[in-house]
């Protein structure tokens, strides 16, 4: 799963884009037609218990082009099991990883 902030003047599908190259390599291939947008809250960040923060998820239809590398970021949460070293929020927890098992999008140890 890729995160990130949206910037001024950008879209949430702009920003999308941008932080999957950001964290898979700026050699990644995104046909911006294939990501689509599948939920969207509003929630409280998790680091500071007051920042509120919209919370995108976008699912990339079809097979990733380019040449792939993942961040430190990313294989920090690689094989996520159920419990973190940084806190997840319950948005994480309780919506978007039971909507990825549910679509088989990430696979269940």
């Amino acid at each position: 799963m890729i995160g990130g902030r949206v910037e001024e003047g950008e879209t949430s599908l702009e920003a999308t884009i941008r932080e999957c190259k950001e964290e898979l390599g700026d050699k990644a291939i995104f046909d911006a037609t294939r990501l689509k947008q599948v939920m969207n809250f509003e929630e409280i960040a998790t680091s500071d218990n007051k920042t509120k923060i919209d919370f995108y998820v976008f699912i990339y239809e079809g097979l990733l082009e380019g040449s792939l590398t993942t961040s430190e970021e990313i294989e920090a949460f690689l094989w996520y099991d159920g419990t973190a070293k940084v806190p997840l929020s319950n948005t994480l927890k309780n919506e978007v990883i039971p909507y990825c098992q549910e679509e088989k999008l990430i696979k269940e140890l």
